[in-house]
């Protein structure tokens, strides 16, 4: 069998991942990443609690452990672009440029480097390789598929990557780990992006900035100024709570304006559009894609995909229709294309239309 490089955060999914590619005879090398994160953090998948689970997995199941500094690769290719593209108005999903950019990116040049042919990861999706092409399918568990995350990795990354996880259940996955008695088989999954302060995006990204972000105003959809907001990067589109506005009836944010660093505020039925335009396309089906798509997208992680079709622009954007107007469409969130199991792409949603 190949030599292999295994992801080990710590957790029980890359764990059982290890586990699974030893037991199928791979030679196999852990390697833990060390990245960067604002220094108020409590992250854990970065803390040195996690690193030395990841460690004690490796050492019971024999295996050759590293740790990988890509602190400046990670500060640079998803914090600098977070918080850039929060700057612009925009809602970015991280764990997506991570994917792209260190997971698949940097790892993949370390295994190289260590004359490993495989990436292995406790991501829960399938690779199928046909006729010379890797497709990428939604992973067994549908409540545990991690797809969307993977809609912009390359033919490249696919053909190096394997996902043993793919093909399992999640409660199936903790029982595996609690027979060959890992320490972290009932360990909590994290929710928040690895980075940020407690979950509070625009703390974190003032404390890695050492910027103040200006006051404007709220708006309505008419122009009328109906307060003040406490900064751009403090909202999201379809945000209720927190606006710190007393207002006769319930409203939520409809868009953000960098120009004149307002946010504009409407009712529940303002959020929907059926229309938007996709950037930054990578497509895993197909090297360019046809007139017009008749597929299912997926606007975020916890949405069911939904039946759209997707007309080409020019060679680096799409506009997406709905059949159904969706809410709260948001700029900077991925947009990833689906037939059936099968990802066909994805890209950044950049413009919404009415």
């Amino acid at each position: 069998m190949s030599r292999t490089l295994i992801a080990m955060s710590g957790g029980v999914d890359s764990s059982v991942a290890a586990y699974l590619m030893k037991k199928s005879g791979y030679e196999c090398i852990g390697v833990t990443m060390l990245l960067s994160h604002s220094p108020k953090s409590d992250s854990s998948c970065l803390s040195l609690e996690e690193s030395e689970s990841a460690l004690r997995i490796a050492s019971a199941l024999g295996m050759e452990h590293h740790m990988l500094d890509l602190s400046d690769d990670f500060r640079k290719q998803v914090i600098g672009r977070f918080i850039e593209a929060y700057e612009r108005g925009d809602t970015p999903n991280p764990c997506i440029e991570c994917n792209r950019y260190i997971k698949f990116g940097r790892l993949l040049q370390f295994a190289r480097e260590l004359g490993c042919e495989h990436i292995v990861t406790g991501h829960y999706a399938r690779i199928k390789y046909e006729n010379g092409r890797s497709r990428l399918l939604k992973g067994l568990d549908a409540g545990k598929d991690q797809s969307y995350f993977l809609s912009y990795l390359t033919q490249e990354q696919f053909r190096h990557s394997l996902f043993p996880l793919g093909e399992h259940q999640k409660s199936e996955v903790r029982r595996i780990a609690k027979e060959q008695g890992f320490h972290n088989a009932k360990k909590k999954e994290s929710q928040d992006i690895c980075f940020a302060t407690d979950g509070d995006y625009a703390e974190t990204i003032e404390d890695l900035t050492g910027k103040v972000y200006p006051w404007g105003d709220f708006t309505d959809k008419e122009g009328r100024v109906l307060g003040r907001h406490k900064g751009l990067i403090r909202y999201t589109i379809g945000q209720r709570k927190g606006l710190g506005l007393a207002l006769p009836e319930p409203l939520y944010v409809c868009e953000k304006r960098v120009a004149d660093n307002a946010v504009v505020l409407g009712r529940e039925e303002d959020l929907f559009a059926k229309a938007f335009l996709v950037k930054d396309l990578n497509w895993i089906a197909f090297d360019k894609p046809p007139e017009i798509l008749k597929i299912k997208v997926k606007i975020r992680y916890r949405q069911k995909e939904q039946p759209a079709r997707v007309f080409p622009v020019d060679e680096e954007t799409v506009r997406v229709e709905f059949l159904e107007a969706q809410r709260a469409v948001t700029p900077g969130q991925a947009a990833v294309f689906y037939d059936g199991d099968d990802v066909v792409g994805g890209g950044t949603i950049s413009t919404v239309n009415d």
